[in-house]
Formats: C-alpha cells, structure tokens, sequence
C-alpha cells in the first residue's frame, strides 16, 4: 500500500466497469490509495467475516462513516464545508423525508454532485441486488437488512453550489428544486448500484429537465412558419429577365 494508507479499501459490485467508475472511489483514486475491486458474489460473504488483514482493517468504500487520512486544512475546510450546506442538507432531507435516514457533505467525493451510502452493519448495494435475486429470500430481513440509505453531497460541484444559493435566497423552494432534488436522489440509485423504484416517474423528471434545459417553448417559436412576404415586394419573372439580359450583354433585351 503507499504511504499514509492505514486501511484496506475495498468495493464490491457486479462487474470491473462499474466498481472502477463509482463515484465512491473519487477521493480515494485522487489521493493515490489502492482499492481493492471485489466482483464475485462469494466475496460479499467473505468480507462480512474478514475484518482486518494483517492489522490492517478491511472498510467498504460505499459505507458509511468512511474516515480518509486528511491533512489539518482538509478538515478545516470540511468543517466550513459542513456549516455552509447545513440549510441545503435540511432541506433536501425534507424533500426526500423516509427515502433517507440522512444527509450531510461527503469528504469522499470529487466530480460527482452526490452519492447514496449504506450503514456500516447494513448491506451494500451489490449484496442487496443478490438477495433480491434469490428465489427463497426473506423479505423480513430485507426489510431491515438493507436498511435506509445516507446521502451525502459534494459541496464544490457546481450543482450543488447552484442548488446552495438558489434555496439560501428564499424562504421556500419551488417546483423545479423540488424536482432537481429528486433527480439528485435517483440517479445517485443508479451510480450506487442500486434500482429504481419507478423507473418511470424518473424518466419523467428527466423529460421535464430536459424541456427546461432546452427551453422547449423558445425552441417552439424558432420553429414556427415563416410569415408570407407581400406579393407586391416580389419582383416578376419579367423583371428578372430584363436584369438578367442587361448584367450578360450590356444592354436591356
């Protein structure tokens, strides 16, 4: 392991591609630690019972409570980081209510706007996709096992930064915050590994973000017919001929 790594990371998930792309790895990508890629079924089973390797502690990177080896102004600048979101978090757990326990600024994320993260004695979300594939599952202990996700936000992306200063101004948010708080919400499902639960409802959020991206009414404007030109602005064909046969031979036929 290099230097300054004091713990065994690991992250578990169907396949290579999408363990490596989670937004889970960010910090720990940046700051150089290795990570260990676990994509076989057997080794959520596995981890559940090896804790530590030659005293070095195994910790999830998708779980909660994830502690990094920071420097004095890292911390400082997460506890800034932390006063300045507190009205953002509030609110976005207001927004969300049961479909998170809660929500607070994440120290493990770089170019992501938000992730989903699970308890430390809860399931990941790659060990909750497996349950629910099994044939003679518990759905009692599903119910409790896999437990209520944590959000948690990156207070430097520019999502984030927007959606901080648009709700700091008001005293209400509106509809369309409404709605980029849930779009936050589920597509952080999806970069977690986890599943939707009405994949439908989220394509309608999408549409309707896109509509208000696009400007589909400005857009419907642009496109509408052009207004007839006043046939008396239009010159005859007669007319025509005659600057034709003047600009070719000189003279006016």
């Amino acid at each position: 392991m290099p230097e300054g790594q004091q713990n065994i990371y690991y992250l578990t998930g169907e396949n290579k591609a999408q363990v490596e792309s989670s937004p889970h790895l960010e910090a720990l990508l940046k700051k150089g630690f290795e990570v260990l890629y676990m994509t076989e079924p057997i080794d959520e089973y596995a981890v559940q019972q090896l804790k530590e390797f030659e005293d070095h502690k195994l910790v999830c990177a998708s779980k909660e409570g994830l502690e990094l080896e920071e420097t004095e102004e890292e911390k400082a600048a997460l506890t800034a980081a932390k006063a300045d979101n507190a009205k953002l978090c509030k609110v976005i757990k207001d927004v969300l209510g049961d479909k998170v326990e809660k929500v607070e600024v994440s120290s493990r994320l770089v170019n992501s706007p938000c992730a989903l993260v699970t308890s430390e004695w809860g399931w990941s979300a790659n060990f909750e996709r497996i349950m629910k594939a099994q044939a003679l599952r518990d759905n009692t202990m599903m119910s409790y096992m896999a437990g209520k996700k944590s959000m948690e936000i990156n207070p430097d992306h520019t999502l984030v930064k927007a959606l901080r200063d648009q709700i700091g101004e008001g005293e209400t948010i509106t509809a369309v915050q409404t709605s980029l708080i849930q779009l936050l919400f589920d597509t952080a499902l999806l970069t977690g590994g986890f599943t939707i639960d009405d994949p439908v409802k989220f394509a309608g959020q999408v549409y309707k973000m896109l509509e208000t991206g696009l400007r589909v009414d400005a857009l419907e404007e642009a496109a509408a017919p052009e207004a007839v030109p006043d046939m008396k602005d239009v010159p005859s064909p007669k007319a025509e001929r005659r600057v034709f046969f003047r600009n070719f031979t000189g003279t006016i036929q």
